[in-house]
């Protein structure tokens, strides 16, 4: 067993300290999003802007956005009875987003950019209109 002097203390406690410093911490890595997980996003848009839910959808996401992690464990719990209506595969994708800080206001962006009106093209400057 390795003795514990008064001069190694001060080297374990900081190795300690940096191994422990992420421990709690709410930040999450600059993790990316891979293809599959950006073109779920991209459905999940896709339908809340088709069904004009762009609004009632972002106020949700905002409101709910703090709890996300708890909907992820909440849909791991509940995958048996989801699986009769989605695919197992999506179900999983979609906790393992939730579980994911970042996701919901990526999620809120897309809609945003998807919902966002398209301005009319409009003519050249120094054109005559007649």
């Amino acid at each position: 067993m390795a003795s514990f002097t008064k001069t190694s203390f001060p080297g374990k406690w900081d190795k300690i300290r940096t191994e422990l410093s992420h421990a709690f911490s709410t930040k999450s890595g600059p993790a990316l999003f891979t293809a599959e997980e950006l073109a779920l996003l991209e459905r999940v848009a896709d339908a809340v802007v088709k069904r004009g839910m762009a609004a009632p959808a972002t106020v949700f996401l905002e409101s709910l956005g703090p709890m996300n992690f708890l909907g992820s464990q909440a849909l791991y719990f509940l995958t048996p009875i989801v699986e009769w209506v989605l695919q197992a595969k999506e179900v999983e994708q979609v906790a393992r987003l939730l579980e994911r800080r970042d996701t919901i206001s990526r999620l809120i962006a897309i809609i945003e950019t998807k919902s966002a009106p398209k301005a009319p093209p409009q003519a050249p400057q120094g054109a005559s209109v007649r």
